[in-house]
């Protein structure tokens, strides 16, 4: 029998760690999700390889860093401070200016129909805690004077309202910044196959490893069970919506919501129900959304057809959906049910 060499012994250590990297290559992954709650919602996160649960908690992380930044409901948030300020300059992080730039982005290609500075109308109507009731017309009138994203000034990193009765919201736009930032994040971890769901902002990290897209569920408005309208195949990409399902309350068979007009101070009567965009950045699909819903239909649908790498589908009062043009020739999607609804208030 040879003794070993120092070249047989480096043989036979190479074969070994070969053999170990093999089946570490081999490692059956099991995804993982988790959940948490942020931004008054319920956030999931899934990834195909449960090697990354850490990186599903330092999303959580960087949703509570967010959250305590552009909360207006939070004190000492960026915004909050701003709108505690009675018009006087505020240093921001650099990463609230960044969103509140892009929310005035929207703002302006929306010629006010978007604003940001709605949170006094929020608070007025304050759907979610305090249903069935109508606020006052002149309550109403005395909010609306304070809603102009004009009133927002920006001097270097340093906000302002110039109205000081305003009341800044960025939590129209807010989920979509933060899913794209946790992309970002686990994207540079090597993370390319999940899902990141914020309260019905969701993002995909694609396509799978297996080279197929995921398949997405549209929720049919005012289903008690959440049960999907309309699925749609995409590989990479966002999907978010903007409905009136959310949070509302009916008064005499009307629906009241809480996707208010800037321009009348009542939540939008315009036949939609909810509007869907899919594109490649989650915060654009948050103003999109919110953009072509207040633009109703026609000129929703329109002004989508004008932006590239973008598809909507609009669902009318009846169920009816409307699709953009891109919708099933670049991007697969299939309607499970479609008609008029029962509920007696979506007649009103």
């Amino acid at each position: 029998m040879k003794p070993y060499t120092k070249k047989r012994f480096f043989f036979f250590f190479v074969l070994l760690l070969f053999s170990t990297l093999a089946g570490a290559c081999q490692r059956k992954k099991t995804p993982v999700t988790k959940s948490g709650f942020y931004f008054d919602t319920v956030i999931q996160i899934t990834l195909y390889d449960d090697a990354y649960e850490p990186l599903i908690d330092n999303c959580f992380a960087m949703a509570e860093k967010y959250e305590a930044l552009f909360s207006k409901n939070i004190s000492g948030s960026d915004i909050d401070r701003i709108n505690q300020s009675n018009g006087k300059p505020v240093q921001v992080d650099r990463e609230t200016l960044t969103l509140i730039e892009t929310a005035l982005s929207y703002c302006e290609l929306s010629e006010g129909a978007f604003d940001i500075t709605i949170g006094a109308l929020g608070d007025l109507w304050d759907v979610k805690n305090h249903p069935d009731s109508i606020p006052k017309e002149e309550a109403i009138a005395e909010a609306l004077a304070t809603v102009s994203y004009e009133n927002v000034k920006i001097t270097g990193t340093e906000v302002a309202l110039s109205n000081p009765d305003a009341i800044l919201d960025v939590g129209a736009i807010a989920k979509g910044y933060i899913a794209d930032r946790m992309k970002d994040y686990l994207n540079a971890q090597g993370v390319c196959e999940g899902i990141i769901n914020l309260g019905g902002n969701v993002l995909v990290l694609g396509p799978k490893a297996d080279g197929s897209s995921y398949t997405i569920g549209i929720q049919r408005p005012f289903s008690q069970a959440g049960t999907p309208m309309i699925s749609v195949d995409i590989t990479d990409g966002t999907i978010v919506s903007s409905g009136i399902y959310e949070r509302y309350f009916v008064v005499d068979e009307r629906i009241y919501h809480h996707l208010f007009n800037p321009f009348d101070g009542y939540p939008y009567q315009n036949d939609l129900l909810s509007v869907t965009i899919i594109c490649p950045k989650s915060v654009d699909g948050d103003g999109l959304s919110t953009v072509c819903f207040s633009l109703g239909l026609e000129k929703g649908l329109a002004f989508v057809e004008q932006l590239p790498e973008t598809e909507a589908l609009f669902i009318t009062k009846d169920y009816t959906v409307k699709a953009s043009s891109g919708m099933g020739n670049t991007i697969p999607y299939q309607i499970f049910d479609e008609g008029h609804s029962n509920d007696e208030f979506l007649s009103k």
